[in-house]
């Protein structure tokens, strides 16, 4: 099969792309101004890139860093498997039915003033997350600290979009996709490590402690580095659409809560009705947006930005790759902290993390070099990496089968699965982004960033359910293991189909 051409987003060589004109942030091509309706940043772009790439990392840290912890906080804290899941999907469902809005408010009052106040809200919760005496003090400040998250994360796409174009957008997105990466695989690690130090006999409070010094310092120096002027123009008088915000919250929520209560639950009749009515929100979502995209209003997620060319492909793309990421580093933690008598494979927490090392490797290292293929394969590297991570998984669910501990084979495939998802994630961003007007970066960067999100929550709900039920049914890890790898498989191979209607229309 062959895919449809696709225009590059790399700008072609000569003087006009490598001189900014006058007036143009770095990286900004010559009258282009990267940064519509806003003053340049006050410090050197580059001083604002790491600011915002580390409150990125910091916050995705907090994604998956609960993974590692969670057999630890479920003894200390005797949360339910039920209540462990809200642990930890509670944090992603305020971060995801937030951000679109969280990147309207930046449109409005700034992305610079946003992250910073998000960043506030993130580093108050993170320090209530550790001192919370029971599970459902530590469910509640999950989501006030996703919340802060959702305030903060949209602004780190906005901002990129805004103060870089051209080679220098590209740059500044694959470093975003490769802190994605080291994020992900870091929260399993630095997880691992402060839970096996247990400074100051704290146990798993530190998972969550030691995001307070790392943010008091970034809202010292990002208050001098970011832009904090508000926006001008019609993106400031944009409404925020608390009506389509209300739709989308109820439709995530009645999916989510089911998936994650039903299995400790034994699926009563209110799970499936709660199902029944979030695809009822869903269509009232939809054609809400709709009609007040039609009388002229601004809805939550705008028309202008899905109809940029490859958006909705990129949007399943991004949500298929994040739901297999998430879906295999949860189920895989418990697994390989599981006991040998329910064939876990008994590791510690710190060797749970590293396990996830090659996966963080490959990841990082293919978001940073991919754009440095030859321009017409970019078009098919998704489809290539979900293939990829579809035979990994289907390889490692073989081998995880009957395996009685780590082995380089699985080791070597949990490497190869996040080249895979790399491949699927990285260009499918950068590509679909390049293809929006800077005016519609804050819509932009809050749909990817919400489907990046949402992913995570259903990979989190969906896989973790269904390895809990195999699991608790069969009394084996290594029997929930090996199923929920054999469906994540069947998602990749789903994801490698993504698009291919649109490129046979195209022939």
């Amino acid at each position: 099969m062959t895919t449809a051409p696709t225009p590059s987003t790399t700008p072609p060589p000569g003087p006009s792309a490598a001189r900014p004109g006058p007036g143009a942030t770095r990286g900004a091509a010559p009258g282009h101004p990267a940064d519509p309706g806003l003053a340049r940043p006050q410090g050197r772009p580059g001083a604002l890139l790491a600011i915002v790439l580390i409150g990125q990392f910091m916050a995705l840290l907090d994604v998956f860093i609960v993974n590692v912890a969670a057999p630890t906080v479920q003894a200390d804290l005797g949360a339910t498997g039920g209540q462990l899941q809200l642990v930890i999907s509670g944090y992603t469902i305020s971060y995801a039915v937030l951000l679109i809005t969280g990147a309207r408010l930046g449109g409005r009052y700034g992305p610079g003033r946003l992250f910073l106040a998000g960043l506030a809200l993130f580093t108050a919760a993170s320090l209530a997350c550790g001192l919370a005496t029971s599970t459902g003090q530590l469910i509640a400040f999950r989501f006030i600290q996703g919340a802060g998250s959702a305030t903060m994360l949209p602004q780190v796409l906005s901002l990129i979009q805004r103060t870089f174009s051209g080679s220098a957008r590209q740059r500044a997105l694959a470093l975003f996709g490769g802190v994605l990466a080291v994020g992900a695989a870091a929260g399993q690690i630095v997880g691992g490590v402060l839970i096996n130090a247990d400074l100051f006999g704290w146990d798993w409070r530190p998972v969550f402690l030691v995001n307070l010094p790392i943010g008091l310092l970034l809202l010292a120096f990002g208050s001098r580095a970011l832009p904090l002027q508000r926006p001008a123009g019609a993106e400031r008088s944009r409404s925020l659409d608390f009506p389509g915000l209300s739709l989308l919250t109820a439709a995530v929520v009645l999916f989510t809560v089911p998936l994650v209560l039903g299995q400790e639950e034994d699926w009563p009749a209110w799970c499936f009705v709660s199902l029944a009515a979030s695809a009822l929100f869903v269509a009232l979502f939809a054609v809400f947006e709709t009609r007040l995209a039609g009388r002229g209003g601004s809805p939550l997620i705008s028309p202008r930005v899905l109809r940029s060319p490859g958006m909705p492909t990129a949007a399943v793309r991004v949500f298929l790759s994040m739901a297999i990421n998430a879906g295999i580093l949860f189920a895989f933690s418990l697994h390989i902290q599981g006991p040998k008598a329910a064939e876990g494979l008994d590791y510690g927490a710190l060797s749970a993390g590293l396990s996830f090392l090659p996966t963080a490797i490959t990841f990082g290292s293919i978001s940073l070099s991919w754009r440095f293929l030859p321009p017409r394969s970019h078009a098919a590297l998704a489809p290539l990496g979900f293939a990829i991570s579809a035979v990994a998984m289907l390889s490692l669910g073989l081998l995880l089968r009957d395996a009685d501990g780590l082995t380089p084979a699985i080791l070597l495939l949990f490497g190869v699965n996040g080249l895979g998802l790399g491949l699927a994630y990285s260009p499918t961003l950068a590509r679909s982004l390049a293809s929006v007007k800077p005016e519609y970066a804050g819509d932009a960067s809050g749909l990817t960033a919400m489907m990046t999100q949402l992913g995570m929550l259903v990979g989190i709900a969906t896989f973790g359910t269904l390895f809990l039920n195999r699991a608790e049914g069969a009394l084996s890890t290594a029997q929930g293991i090996e199923t929920t790898l054999f469906a994540l498989a069947a998602t990749a191979a789903v994801g490698a189909l993504t698009g291919a209607a649109a490129r046979v229309k195209t022939r």
